[in-house]
């Protein structure tokens, strides 16, 4: 539901968000107020050092204690009224609200005069009686500092009251409203650009920095503009769209034919290419350095590391940049089990745009093989986020050609360093009977198949394997033209290879729907929520039509008081036409890389701790990654050292255990 709207603004919160926190204030504030009873009983007549100060202070604190209980009561029982499009039993709160907050007033009174009398009138008092006030003292402080705390988090930038326009004739209405939807975005705009600003404090404020803040400013923007959800909204959603999954998959037969890609071989080519992705994984994961080294191996790690580490090595790292101490290159060593001859070209410069891999000769598949770093920087996030669609003309390329803007730009600064550089040449002339593979994991993934796109015509029998690639990466052209080259391995439920602003849209479609569609409030959704992925059970049953209207209130613009105006006009559906400001183009289409081998555990979705853990793997087609999945492994599945191990067990026929796998729903 929209925010609560108290002291003439919009806040990040709805009036149901206030059971949790008031619960849990109340059961300290409960605590508090029996312990003072309990001082005062016990000193009751008898106020020996400095009576009467002691003796009010007490008394004022139970007063203001047992008003704050009553108003904390009120608050928690009225916000659990209602659902979350039902907001009309808890049209109290806001009073509610402002009574609480004018209680902070004597409880700052009571703090000061608690502190004022600790320091000057304790004196000869009972040990234990000045530690009860100084504790009381203490706690008042501290709530009160969480209080400011949690006002800065639900604070909405763009919850400011503007002043309503002024009746004009219907002719006029349709002016006003669209510079209102135009002035409501350009805001909505600089806010997110500031909170980028701030995010990214220590990265360098230079042009490069600024466009990529204002494209995914109003990438983002854009994208939050048309619902009017807060976060807990959200997350509730999350958690039924979860449990509605679960109950369709359970439903589904389970003798049903997995559709394969048209152009997707079977059998023995199967087994050929896990071997082949298998190897080419350690050189994806290897590309982390140091941190994924350390958090694979955190009891030989360090040790292995430390005698490499921070050794001068002058006349060695000439080819190594940005590696100062030798942690990176040297855990890349230790993971590949390569000699440092064999590296032809290892860099670890990183900036938005430029991302860090390595080239190196694998004998054991004679291969010249490029590696490309995934996310592990503030910059590879913004390299990320920066998700619009730019053109990628390929020579014999048939169609509309565009990719994924910030990994095409990455792809295009490595493929300046291989090929005018001459670090391929380099590589080839030590050994030219060596074939050409490209590797990387999660955006290393999608920088390589843009890669391997971009070197397709010079190097005809290249060969890309991506792991965790992002969906939205390739439009359908260059998506069809790559799966001659290209593999892409998906693990369970990864949310990465599902990521596409199209999915995206209809992930948020479809939490409108189902929150639209609940009658329980909402604490008793995120509590339900919360044991069903913590110790399974059944789904939850709720219903699963929509009624429109419910619908069609949670999707209009956040623009404040003036939407409440302007969705009940009669002119607000014409603002809705296409060429409003209201109303968004469609996002262009785009799809993963290449073929896509798909991994999926073999057997019970739930299992005990460290049991065996068996895969399967299948070839799937893009359709299959069309919508986001909400699992618990969505995150876990993305990880490369999961990946690594699931592609090893595989191919060794071997199951290992996964402590986390007790918790998946694959």
């Amino acid at each position: 539901m929209p925010g609560m709207v108290v002291f003439g603004r919009r806040w990040g919160i709805a009036s149901d968000d206030l059971v949790f926190p008031g619960s849990f204030e109340l059961f300290v504030r409960v605590l508090w107020w029996i312990g003072t009873l309990i001082l005062y009983t016990h000193h009751k007549g008898d106020f020996d050092c400095n009576g009467r100060i002691l003796h009010s202070y007490l008394i004022g604190l139970l007063v203001v204690l047992g008003l704050i209980i009553l108003t904390l009561s009120a608050i928690v029982y009225v916000s659990a009224q209602g659902t979350i499009t039902n907001p009309g039993p808890r049209r109290s709160i806001p009073a509610l609200v402002y009574l609480r907050a004018l209680l902070y007033i004597p409880e700052l009174v009571w703090a000061c005069l608690g502190a004022v009398w600790v320091s000057d009138d304790s004196k000869g008092c009972d040990p234990a009686t000045v530690g009860a006030v100084i504790a009381a003292v203490v706690a008042s402080w501290i709530i009160l500092l969480f209080t400011g705390v949690g006002v800065v988090f639900v604070f909405d930038p763009l919850g400011n009251p503007r002043p309503q326009p002024a009746a004009m004739e219907p002719l006029g209405v349709r002016e006003e409203s669209t510079q209102l939807f135009s002035t409501a975005r350009s805001l909505a705009v600089k806010v997110w650009e500031s909170r980028l600003r701030l995010l990214c404090c220590c990265l360098p404020q230079d042009e490069s920095h600024r466009a990529a803040f204002s494209s995914i400013a109003q990438l983002v923007s854009r994208f939050f503009s048309d619902t009017d959800l807060v976060p807990s909204d959200i997350a509730a959603g999350l958690a039924l769209l979860h449990q509605e999954q679960d109950k369709m998959e359970r439903s589904r037969d389970p003798d049903a034919v997995v559709t394969h890609s048209p152009s997707s071989p079977s059998g023995g080519d199967l087994e050929t290419e896990l071997e082949k992705a298998a190897h080419c994984m350690q050189f994806a994961a290897a590309a982390y350095g140091w941190p994924l080294y350390i958090y694979s191996n955190p009891l030989t790690g360090p040790c292995k590391l430390s005698g490499d580490c921070c050794r001068s090595r002058a006349a060695e790292y000439d080819i190594v940049g940005g590696d100062h101490l030798g942690c990176h290159f040297s855990s890349i060593l230790q993971s590949t089990g390569l000699q440092y001859r064999d590296f032809i070209y290892v860099s670890f410069h990183n900036q938005i745009y430029e991302i860090p891999f390595f080239v190196a000769l694998d004998h054991k598949r004679e291969a010249v093989l490029v590696s490309v770093r995934g996310t592990l920087s503030l910059r590879d996030v913004l390299t990320d986020l920066s998700a619009e669609c730019e053109n990628l003309p390929i020579e014999g390329v048939s169609g509309a050609c565009y990719g994924h803007k910030g990994m095409c730009q990455a792809a295009g600064y490595i493929y300046k360093k291989l090929v005018n550089d001459g670090i391929l040449n380099q590589a080839f002339n030590v050994a030219p009977e060596y074939k050409l593979v490209i590797t990387g994991h999660s955006l290393g993934a999608g920088t390589a198949s843009l890669l391997a796109i971009l070197l397709r015509n010079s190097f005809p029998s290249l060969q890309c394997y991506a792991f965790s690639p992002p969906g939205g990466l390739l439009s359908k052209a260059l998506a069809d033209y790559s799966k001659d080259f290209v593999v892409s391995v998906v693990l369970g439920k990864d949310l990465v290879p599902r990521l596409s602003i199209p999915n995206m849209e209809d992930l948020k479609r479809r939490i409108l729907k189902i929150v639209s569609n609940c009658n329980k409030p909402k604490y008793r959704i995120l509590l339900q929520g919360c044991w069903y992925e913590l110790f399974g059970g059944d789904p939850d049953d709720f219903p699963t039509e929509m009624d429109n209207r419910r619908e069609e209130e949670l999707s209009q613009p956040l623009l404040g008081e003036e939407s409440l105006m302007i969705r009940h006009s009669s002119s607000y559906q014409s603002m809705a036409s296409d060429d409003s400001p209201a109303h968004k183009p469609a996002h262009l289409p785009l799809f993963p890389p290449g073929r896509i081998l798909h991994i999926t555990e073999d057997g019970p979705s739930r299992r005990p701790c460290f049991s065996q853990v068996r895969y399967r793997a299948e070839w799937s087609s893009e359709e299959a990654f069309r919508s986001i999945l909400i699992s618990p492994s969505m995150l876990a599945d993305h990880m490369p050292d999961i990946v690594l191990h699931a592609l090893n067990s595989l191919t060794s026929d071997r199951p290992f255990p996964l402590c986390t796998s007790s918790l998946n729903n694959s």
